[in-house]
């Protein structure tokens, strides 16, 4: 099975310069904690990922305005992505081993085309197995 056929479509994305604020309107509205972040809309070139996460500890922990902190300051540049035409096994075995519960998709000119989620792969693969020991192995860090 390729990532095409069980990826999310034309994800939601957020641009470097938009407002974490705006960041987490999407997320909220979206019921998502990560968004990729795209250089521009016309290109959609994947160039981070800004989550849930990133807003609590960079800017809610660190008391800096919401309003002001732009996307680009705090969003995780070190992408882990999978190409739509790979196989899901190795997008799962990415997701094991840097402990995600998303990672986008990405075509050949490195623009998001998609995202897959744990629940993705719950509903989508139909391997139960598999799929319990993804959960198991992206949970570890929080058990650790």
């Amino acid at each position: 099975m390729k990532c095409s056929e069980v990826m999310t479509d034309n994800p939601v994305c957020c641009l470097p310069g938009d407002s974490v604020s705006q960041a987490a309107r999407v997320m909220r509205r979206e019921h998502v904690g990560p968004v990729p972040v795209i250089s521009d809309e016309q290109t959609r070139e994947l160039i981070g990922i800004v989550t849930d996460r990133d807003l609590a500890i960079k800017v809610v922990a660190e008391s800096r305005d919401s309003n002001k902190t732009t996307v680009g300051e705090v969003m995780t540049n070190t992408i882990v992505a999978c190409r739509e035409d790979d196989d899901m096994s190795s997008a799962i075995a990415a997701m094991e081993e840097h402990q995600i519960r998303r990672i986008p998709v990405i075509d050949q000119g490195g623009r998001i085309v998609g995202i897959i989620s744990q629940a993705d792969v719950a509903t989508r693969v139909h391997e139960p197995e598999r799929t319990a020991e993804m959960v198991e192995e992206i949970s570890r860090a929080a058990y650790a």
